[in-house]
């Protein structure tokens, strides 16, 4: 009992330090900064990697074309090997929608050394290139942006003098997988990198959200985007490390207006993408993985076990330290909640949706270690090496 008692202290310590000293990464309210509108707007050209995306295409494209931008902008729809007629969709969609102007072309298969996500966005940046934009956005093909969004974004980037300004979209959360699991993913994310530190001036954190980046023209060439990164399979951690590395500034905060339509209503579809990159994330490397593990253990699945064991224990100690430890737990999630709009019930089911990213967490370093890497619409990149490139 008394290692039960000095677990769920140890498991109170590292909240209240994850309360107070984590960046605040609990909260939610880092939006786009306040800026004021250019007295003339700069070029645009926007990036979009798309691989057999004709399912989500019909509720997100359009979107983008619709932008209220006063500028010029410009859309290249990267049709990477798509088997579902995403490429003749696109130039359907816009040519009964109308609006920016939209170029669909293929990538050609990734040479060795390439995931294929980033070398769909390298073609796409070299088409850009050519037009001699002042800033690039890169978007997924699942993203649908409100019509003021592109306006918003390089208001935000010229205002503060960022090089980089990422939205992390608000992802779907209908069905009850969804719901367990989606905020509770970027609530983790928050808390290893927190967004107020992203963008401190002498931080060394640095991460963005891959559906919407808008990254200034010359800091991509002066961070030697995406070449620099073409291992990574988290790419949008790698992009933000590279540009802030080579002095740029970067931002990262919530989206309002910015939200992914892509469906997960199983488990299954929850799991392979967290699991792709999990293991990449912490460098394929054992020791980190053990590291993980245990620290998840520590942190989210002891103050429950502690209010068990001590309750049937008759321990009030254990109980107490257990339910002080599980209520600042609940708490933290609460906001991230809020910004989902789902219920506050569950916040105190944390540990559950904890436990269920501990086991998404081996399954990809079992995966890893079987031979089939990490994987992007159906491209499995397998190379044990390709953490090197992003720490």
């Amino acid at each position: 009992m008394s290692a039960v008692v000095w677990s769920a202290a140890v498991s109170l310590a590292a909240w209240l330090w994850l309360l107070l000293f984590q960046g605040w990464f609990w909260r939610t309210d880092v939006r786009l900064p306040a800026s004021r509108e250019p007295d003339g707007w700069p070029d645009v050209c926007v990036v979009v990697p798309a691989r057999d995306e004709a399912a989500v295409l019909p509720a997100s494209l359009p979107s983008l074309l619709a932008q209220d931008y006063p500028g010029r902008a410009e859309v290249f729809l990267v049709d990477d090997g798509s088997t579902d007629g995403t490429g003749d969709l696109a130039r359907e969609l816009a040519r009964r929608r109308g609006g920016l102007p939209l170029t669909v072309v293929p990538p050609g298969e990734p040479p060795a050394g390439w995931t294929g996500k980033l070398w769909a966005v390298r073609h796409g940046m070299e088409l850009a290139r050519a037009r001699d934009p002042e800033y690039l956005l890169l978007t997924d093909a699942d993203i649908a942006h409100a019509p003021d969004s592109l306006r918003r974004l390089v208001a935000a980037a010229g205002t503060g003098g960022f090089d980089l300004v990422s939205q992390m979209a608000r992802l779907r959360v209908e069905s009850l997988w969804e719901r367990l699991v989606v905020p509770a993913f970027v609530y983790f994310f928050a808390q290893l990198y927190p967004f107020r530190r992203i963008s401190r001036p002498g931080s060394r954190t640095a991460a963005a959200a891959g559906g919407c980046v808008l990254l200034r023209a010359d800091a991509a060439a002066r961070a030697r985007i995406p070449d620099a990164v073409r291992h990574a399979v988290i790419d949008d951690v790698a992009v933000a490390r590279a540009v802030k590395r080579s002095g740029g500034r970067v931002w990262l905060g919530l989206a309002d207006g910015v939200d992914s339509v892509r469906p997960y209503p199983r488990l299954g579809d929850l799991w392979r993408m967290v699991s792709r990159s999990a293991y990449a994330l912490l460098r394929h490397s054992p020791l980190l993985l053990a590291g993980t593990v245990a620290g998840l253990a520590l942190v989210y699945l002891v103050p429950p076990a502690a209010v068990a064991v001590g309750a049937a224990a008759g321990s009030p100690p254990c109980v107490l330290l257990g339910a002080a430890a599980w209520l600042v737990m609940a708490g933290t999630y609460v906001p991230m909640l809020r910004y989902y709009r789902q219920p506050l019930w569950l916040a105190p089911l944390l540990p559950v949706t904890a436990f269920l990213y501990l086991l998404m967490t081996v399954d990809s370093a079992v995966q890893h270690r079987r031979g089939r890497g990490a994987a992007w619409k159906g491209r499995t990149y397998a190379r044990p090496e390709a953490a090197a490139e992003e720490a």
